[in-house]
């Protein structure tokens, strides 16, 4: 059962007790990330989230790694394009220590010089350890194709350039800014009662504000085709159509859509691409939303002397969807493989934070396992075709990363990044 309290500053609290297990999560959720940054300012939401971990008025950055490893917890952060997240998992019986640490690194981190030069240096070896993996930039690459200038372009680690503008103040003021109560959710979920909210109202109910959270603005989406030279062994090439909003009516036939086409072992671009013609590994397609927008991206990769046949299956691929459909065994089965692997994701108390938490903060309302299921069941054949015909239109994006000297002959209309 999720419990959800309002804090009188704004903050929202979601608690699920789960009396069978023995460990809690404990999520800090904002709702601010790279979409919040201009260009000069691009990164500091990860950095941020990087140097909470590196001291505060009470504990050193050793003493806040020490304070999880000696209960056995783990404690880690991640930022995406419109949230940050803080969290840990502990046992149970160590659920109050954790928040107090959590509230800690929240409220009293110091952001030292001496430390924000290290960690600017840590930063910098993940941008360049990012660098090495192709078939990851290679996505950030069709968000700059996709959305171009508008925030939602802008690689979430930031760039050199930027990194070194940080300081102490900048991020004090960031902070001020979207760290916001109205801003903030606190997820828990796992073995504590009721009154743990009360707790968690303590640590995070009685900080104020005068900032209030913006009002994103919408973006455009551009069918640009950009490339990038790099020595690699195979080439990467993302495509990416417009896609659709969180919470959009017709989210649950885009995951059905998305399921046949490319999201399992069974997906058509699975059997067509890998199993018949053995053209990649690699070979899949996902879907994202973000509060007013949506990408739903085919990845592939390839050797490159076989690009333009990989690009023309998949365009293939697409084409048979537009003129026939999906058929019911594909309906049924995506239907059955969606179920199945929701409720085998929400087997742990992680699992059930995060997504009580990302539900709060992108949608404001929760659903039962019982009525998501049955939304999927109501999903029909006509309407995830009418979805096809509506997403795969002569405008996308690409992005591609190959070591090809040519790269604006490997795919029509590509714009080289060289």
């Amino acid at each position: 059962m999720i419990k959800k309290y309002t804090c009188q500053n704004g903050v929202r609290i979601i608690l699920e007790s789960i009396p069978t297990v023995r460990s809690v999560a404990i999520g800090v959720w904002i709702g601010t990330g790279s979409r919040n940054e201009t260009k000069e300012t691009n990164g500091i939401s990860h950095f941020l989230e990087h140097m909470f971990f590196k001291g505060t008025e009470k504990r050193t950055a050793r003493e806040i790694a020490e304070a999880f490893d000696k209960i056995g917890g783990q404690v880690n952060a991640f930022t995406s394009k419109e949230y940050t997240c803080y969290y840990a998992k502990v046992l149970d019986e160590h659920a109050n220590y954790a928040l107090e640490v959590l509230a800690d690194m929240f409220f009293n981190s110091v952001f030292e010089e001496e430390e924000l030069n290290k960690e600017r240096n840590v930063v910098l070896e993940e941008i360049k350890m990012y660098e090495d993996t192709p078939d990851d930039i290679v996505h950030d690459l069709l968000s700059q194709a996709a959305f171009g200038d508008h925030p939602l372009g802008y690689p979430i680690l930031g760039t050199e350039k930027t990194l070194s503008s940080f300081t102490g103040d900048a991020l004090k003021s960031y902070m001020e800014k979207y760290y916001t109560p109205d801003n903030i959710v606190i997820s828990v979920a796992g073995n504590v009662q009721e009154s743990f909210i009360q707790e968690v109202e303590k640590w995070f109910g009685n900080f104020k504000s005068s900032h209030k959270k913006e009002k994103y603005k919408e973006p455009v989406f551009l069918d640009q085709k950009i490339a990038k030279k790099k020595e690699t062994e195979q080439a990467h090439l993302c495509i990416g159509f417009k896609g659709l909003r969180v919470g959009h009516d017709d989210i649950y036939s885009l995951i059905v859509l998305n399921n046949i086409l490319g999201g399992s072992m069974s997906s058509r671009l699975f059997q067509e691409v890998r199993e018949e013609k053995g053209l990649a590994y690699s070979i899949f397609s996902y879907h994202t939303s973000y509060e007013d927008s949506g990408v739903l991206t085919i990845y592939g990769g390839t050797g490159r002397n076989q690009l333009n046949i990989l690009f023309e299956k998949i365009f293939q691929t697409i084409e048979k969807l537009k003129k026939s459909g999906i058929t019911e065994k594909e309906l049924m089965h995506s239907k059955e493989q969606i179920k199945g692997n929701l409720m085998l994701s929400l087997e742990s108390t992680n699992a059930r934070m995060s997504r009580n938490g990302k539900n709060e903060l992108l949608l404001g309302k929760h659903r039962s396992l019982d009525e998501i299921i049955e939304t999927v069941n109501r999903v029909d054949i006509m309407s995830v075709n009418e979805l096809i015909q509506h997403i795969f239109t002569d405008e996308y994006a690409v992005s591609l990363i190959s070591p090809e000297e040519n790269l604006s002959s490997a795919i029509p209309e590509l714009k080289c990044l060289l």
